[in-house]
């Protein structure tokens, strides 16, 4: 345990709890909430529509297009205004909350012998509703938590043209005592059926577990440990969430029909060890075995073709993994603080690795990416205590946020041609990192890309950079020389602060402000050259630099910032255009 949780401080506190947010845009008028990683988008809070609304299938933002699949939680809440809506048919999950208190739902000639449709998207019931409910053919879809709490309904039917249902559609219907699950229902999310007659039927359940023909829907604290799924027809579905909060649970193997393990399937299960998963499963839900602490084995078959954001978050004992060749995407979190993970290979079809995919592995010392990977994720890596080397494939242009950040063994990266830019703190405290080489078509350097390098010695800076942003290579304090790129008109705000053994700097002929604290406590830093383009020097920007010895500054020079070569104790007092302004102890303890 507390191995663990050493690893946990390497890695960055902005990931320490692993947040899926969505990023809101406006498109046409309306809010969306948009995820780049999987090129989606759900319709947010609106709380001004009205008249009749179009809700499109793509939306463009900037350079890139977002399908619309779901309408989210009270979208239109209250628009008493909202008298239509048309929505695409991209459209895969839907609240009822949406619609409540708007001129739709309070419409009654819009309600259907008790239903409110929209197009073949049935939205909600109300208690004039028969007990017997035949939902239409032609119905695709039903809202989330549609029937909810219904006293009236006692049974319910399926037209061939629905094939989920989703999360807590007949949740609390405390009459509902008869369902048939279709054939071609495919998949039933969480909460499905709590607390109707069927779930509170205790003659239903069998050994801790409740099955509604071929589906698995819940299990509770009476399952054994050593779980057998056992029902009279064979399961082919798992419900999602249907082991979530189990407790006991320590082992369990999947029934040879069923084809994809749901979301949050597993969810909390603190006892679980080990999962048997049949050749034909080819999908992992969305965290399916979230937060399982003790889960050491589980294969993943050749089959599986898609893996679930966060979907082994936080399995800590979980030592080994073999991947499909045929996985194109690692999603967000998907192995998110699995700790003692050593070993698993990256597929080779392999495209894309999440946000945080990988964080916090602190044990995972190889990996190979493959060539056709093209996306590396913000804090991908982040927390790889123990990765020593890195080479980013060809295809690969750009590093983001954090992405090796805290990886305190790595002492080698080989970045490809075409490259052109390292994000904010990307590497930032990889104490052990010597060898990073800068490509041509380098542009930019972010935020904090270095701090903390400790090891660091040089770096070979192109001239086509024309962004290094602020503390990039701060506390880099083996650093010791730097020629900075000839393109380069501003030093960042502390570039090179607490960089204590860098002797020499060359700086290019344009360039014309040095920011506040650029290059504070360079204690080694022994003579300064500018070009006759500087204009301004910035606050504290050399102060502390106690070894140096010789300034030159141009004749149109127009500002030296206050305490700029403050306690640059070799310095003797520097010949000052006399139409620069010095700021405060500008030149405060330096030699008399």
């Amino acid at each position: 345990m507390k191995k663990l949780f050493l690893s946990l401080l390497l890695i960055p506190c902005s990931l320490l709890i692993y947040a899926q947010e969505q990023q809101a845009v406006v498109y046409d008028e309306l809010t969306y909430l948009v995820d780049p990683e999987t090129g989606t988008a759900e319709v947010g809070i609106n709380l001004a529509v009205e008249d009749e609304l179009i809700v499109h299938e793509f939306i463009l933002v900037g350079q890139n297009t977002y399908r619309v699949t779901s309408i989210g939680d009270r979208a239109f809440k209250g628009c008493k205004q909202l008298s239509d809506i048309v929505l695409p048919p991209s459209i895969e999950h839907i609240h009822r909350s949406a619609f409540e208190g708007t001129g739709i739902w309070n419409n009654k000639e819009n309600w259907v012998d008790g239903a409110l449709y929209l197009d073949d998207i049935l939205i909600a019931v109300d208690k004039t509703i028969k007990p017997k409910f035949i939902i239409p053919e032609g119905t695709r879809l039903i809202a989330i938590g549609a029937f909810r709490g219904n006293k009236v309904l006692t049974r319910v039917e399926f037209p061939s043209t629905i094939t989920m249902i989703d999360h807590e559609v007949f949740r609390d219907c405390k009459n509902l005592n008869k369902v048939i699950i279709p054939k071609h229902i495919t998949y039933i999310g969480e909460d499905v059926f709590t607390n109707t007659a069927i779930y509170n039927n205790e003659k239903k359940w069998k050994k801790g577990a409740l099955y509604i023909d071929d589906a698995l829907i819940a299990t509770n604290e009476n399952t054994p440990a050593k779980f057998i799924v056992k029902n009279k027809l064979p399961v082919r579905l798992i419900a999602a969430g249907a082991f979530a909060n189990n407790k006991k649970i320590k082992t369990i193997t999947i029934p040879t029909d069923v084809k994809q393990i749901p979301g949050a399937a597993f969810k909390n299960c603190p006892a679980l060890t080990s999962v048997v998963l049949p050749a034909g499963v080819t999908k992992i839900g969305n965290f399916a075995f979230y937060n399982c602490p003790l889960l050491k084995n589980i294969n993943l078959g050749d089959n599986i073709t898609e893996l679930g954001s966060g979907a082994f978050y936080g399995c800590a004992n979980l030592t080994e993994l073999h991947l499909a060749d045929s996985i194109k995407i690692i999603p967000k979190a998907c192995f998110f603080t699995c700790a003692k993970l050593k070993t698993i290979n990256m597929p080779a079809q392999l495209e894309k690795i999440g946000d945080g995919a990988f964080a916090g592995c602190a044990e995972m010392e190889q990996i190979t990416l493959p060539d056709k990977l093209k996306e590396i994720g913000e804090v991908a890596f982040a927390g790889c205590a123990k990765l020593r080397k890195m080479v980013i494939p060809a295809k690969v242009n750009s590093l983001k946020l954090e992405t090796f950040a805290e990886c305190t063994h790595l002492f080698e990266v080989v970045i490809p041609d075409g490259f052109y830019a390292i994000g904010d703190r990307a590497f930032k405290g990889c104490v052990s990192l010597e060898k990073i080489n800068i490509p041509k078509s380098m542009f930019r350097i972010g935020k904090q890309a270095f701090q903390n390098c400790l090891n660091l010695e040089g770096i070979a800076l192109v001239d086509n950079i024309h962004m290094i942003e602020e503390e990039a290579f701060r506390d880099c304090k083996h650093l010791q020389e730097i020629v900075l790129p000839a393109s380069q008109r501003v030093l960042s705000k502390g570039t090179f602060a607490s960089c204590i053994n860098l002797r020499s700097i060359k700086f290019p002929l344009v360039m014309n402000t040095i920011e506040d604290g650029a290059c504070y406590q360079c204690r080694q830093l022994r003579e300064l050259q500018f070009g006759d383009s500087l204009k301004t020097i910035g606050n504290e920007a050399f102060m502390e630099c106690k070894s140096l010895r010789k300034v030159e500054f141009p004749e149109e020079l127009e500002s030296i910032g206050n305490s700029a070569f403050k306690d640059c104790e070799s310095l003797a007092r520097p010949y000052v255009p006399e139409s620069a302004m010095i700021g405060k102890n500008a030149f405060k303890g330096i030699k008399q």
